[in-house]
């Protein structure tokens, strides 16, 4: 069209020429400018209509795509296990996953295999304690037999699977069965997250006395983990020592066991609210079970530097610990340091030997 408006004369388009110079519009101009802008919105249609026509066809195809290429019934994706457990439970019937992880779970898998498997597995039992209530003890085993792969992330998961397991009652004895396996991996391989997995395991299971020769065997490295620096495997092994101080074939080895010049750190205020909870409980347990009768009736001897020297000899600094802690942000650190500033009475009988005069508190040296 440009080329067109170049070859014709300058009076086609009525131009004139002004005294200053300035060509002038001529009143035929005027008719032509309209025509020529609305073949420009015409182009301007066809070419948005073009473009609108292609992102419709291009979307079709995603969408055509997606149809086709549906995931695998039977994946080892957690979500993907998940997803479907949860559809065929609304539907009222068994979804089959579980069943089928545990059949793969025999097969020949390297040790990433295994873990998705095991972690899958976990899933199912947590999502459908109904269908995972229908496994059997040849179940247990088969997770358990995980314990001894090569590989830590296996165990962990192996862990994590029993710890499941372990909230359906009928299970429980034959977990306990692991026990022993799973105290030697706590004190053999130095891994926070195994740590963690097998502390949970334990404490949610009531240990049984068979276990006990072995709990006695590997009580220093459960209060090395207390002293560590992993808040969560420390608050695990706070948790299970303080079972333990309740049986009173165990205490006298807690008391005994070896530990650090700065122990009592663990009571500090700067430490986590969950810590320090944990460690007060500890504590209370231990305060309490050295004055039971049972443990009165023995004069007991300890290492210079025990659990009990550290919270309860002549020289602990636990009553300044226990007194900063009344005045914790937190309202139950404060209640519990009251507990174990209340358990803190000393013996009366002249069989114990002595952390401070007798019928007298504890908390008066500290005065």
């Amino acid at each position: 069209m440009l080329e067109t408006q170049r070859q014709l004369p300058s009076g086609a388009f009525g131009q004139q020429s002004s005294g200053s110079g300035r060509p002038l519009l001529g009143a035929s101009g005027m008719y032509c400018i309209p025509q020529r802008l609305g073949q420009m919105d015409i182009c301007k249609g066809v070419v948005s209509l073009a473009t609108a026509a292609g992102a419709i066809y291009l979307l079709y195809k995603a969408i055509r795509a997606g149809i086709k290429c549906q995931p695998p019934l039977c994946s080892a994706s957690p979500i993907c296990v998940a997803r479907l457990a949860i559809e065929r439970e609304q539907r009222g019937r068994d979804s089959g996953e579980l069943r089928r992880l545990l059949n793969s779970l025999e097969c020949k898998q390297d040790e990433y295999a295994k873990s998705m498997i095991l972690h899958s597995i976990t899933r199912c039992v947590y999502l459908l304690e109904s269908e995972a209530s229908t496994c059997t003890n040849d179940d247990i085993t088969l997770v358990g037999s995980m314990l001894d792969d090569k590989d830590n992330s296996v165990k962990i998961q192996a862990l994590n699977t029993l710890k499941a397991f372990s909230g359906i009652r009928k299970f429980r004895l034959k977990i306990q069965e692991h026990s022993i396996k799973v105290l030697e991996l706590i004190s053999t391989i130095w891994d926070s997250e195994l740590h963690i997995a097998g502390l949970r395991l334990l404490n949610n299971l009531p240990l049984p006395d068979f276990a006990h020769p072995q709990l006695r065997r590997v009580m220093p490295a459960l209060m090395e983990i207390l002293q560590s620096d992993y808040i969560l495997a420390q608050v695990q092994a706070a948790q299970l020592l303080s079972n333990l101080a309740q049986k009173n074939d165990l205490l006298y080895d807690i008391l005994n066991c070896q530990v650090h010049s700065n122990f009592l750190n663990l009571f500090q205020s700067a430490q986590p609210g969950s810590l320090l909870h944990e460690v007060l409980v500890f504590a209370e347990r231990l305060s309490e079970g050295r004055s039971s009768p049972h443990y009165r009736a023995v004069q007991w001897h300890y290492n210079e530097q025990s659990v009990h020297e550290a919270l309860f000899g002549d020289d602990s600094r636990l009553a300044d610990r226990l007194l900063a802690l009344v005045i914790h942000p937190e309202e139950d650190i404060q209640i519990q340091a009251c507990k174990v500033i209340v358990s803190l009475q000393c013996p009366q009988d002249v069989g114990v030997r002595p952390s401070c005069p007798p019928s007298h508190s504890c908390f008066n040296n500290a005065e």
